[in-house]
């Protein structure tokens, strides 16, 4: 089992059974390749299944002695232990070397929010006087009302659209599919721009299933997103550093300070992970002592 037959059969894994993006695998597989280049340098002539726990942790003190920065570090051993689960998974190994290994602690970086109050400024600042405002106001109350990422929405088409019952379906990372529901305000928006600005848009044939186009009838790019929120935040006098993620961030925190359940929230921004979710608990006091006294028995007095 030589590096160069089992990074083949890791980078098909990754590709068919666990659909990450080409981003993704690319990532992946240059972070076996440092492991690899590691062990050139100590002269270890190792095939992947010899590799020992030993040296592993050998190797994470190496990269951190070449001053990668603590998030590259993890990510880079997240690769690494996910190339040691595909051997385990093919039955190639026989133990996980990887199992106990550990990489730098990361500080959860709490996410810019809006107040619901700040959302609504940030809407009411779009010139729906301009022919494309109701564009972009539509492209907002979306991103708002459904938690999308950038990347979600210049993607979204308009056959997976159901806004009479209330949904649409989004291509997350990893080409994964999931049914978010939208909002009625959101609806109002996207179906007023259907009807009266995209209809006197130029659309060149090959984007006539994209939702969000530019004046030239072509999808809206990411950058241009990002222009759009930044412009808003700007004329609503926002101090905080605004962007398109700000809104999906402002989406999740209202969700769970309503008190959704998390893991409904989860399924609706697409997260692997709940760990990923948990990060929107950052409520106020207020929320949690209100919580804490409807909900607690002994919060409660007895007469």
């Amino acid at each position: 089992m030589n590096w160069q037959a089992t990074l083949n059969g890791f980078g098909a894994y990754l590709r068919l059974e666990r659909s990450l993006s080409e981003h993704t695998r690319e990532a992946y597989l240059a972070d076996v390749a440092r492991l690899t280049q590691f062990l050139e340098r100590r002269q270890l002539d190792l095939p992947p299944a010899q590799v020992t726990a030993a040296q592993l942790e050998e190797f994470i003190r190496w990269v951190n002695e070449l001053g990668l920065a603590r998030r590259s570090q993890a990510r880079l051993i997240s690769g690494i232990k996910a190339f040691y689960r595909y051997l385990l998974s093919e039955d190639l190994i026989d133990d996980d070397p990887t199992a106990l290994l550990e990489g730098p602690r990361l500080d959860r970086k709490i996410p810019e929010v809006l107040s619901y109050e700040e959302v609504q400024s940030l809407l009411d600042t779009i010139d729906l006087s301009d022919p494309l405002g109701h564009r972009n106001r539509a492209m907002l109350e979306t991103l708002y009302a459904c938690g999308l990422r950038v990347s979600e929405l210049v993607e979204l088409r308009r056959s997976n659209l159901f806004l009479d019952i209330g949904f649409v379906k989004v291509i997350g990372k990893g080409d994964k599919e999931r049914l978010v529901p939208i909002g009625e305000e959101a609806v109002r928006q996207l179906e007023f721009y259907q009807r009266h600005t995209r209809t006197q848009l130029p659309v060149v044939p090959a984007y006539e299933n994209y939702v969000f186009l530019n004046r030239r009838g072509k999808k809206l790019t990411r950058v241009m997103v990002f222009h759009i929120v930044k412009k808003a935040a700007r004329e609503a006098g926002l101090t905080k550093n605004v962007s398109p993620h700000t809104l999906r961030h402002s989406f999740a925190t209202h969700l769970i300070e309503g008190g959704a359940d998390l893991r409904a929230v989860q399924d609706m921004l697409g997260h692997e992970s709940i760990l990923t979710t948990e990060i929107y608990t950052h409520l106020d006091t207020d929320f949690l002592k209100e919580t804490l006294l409807q909900f607690h028995p002994r919060s409660r007095r007895t007469d």
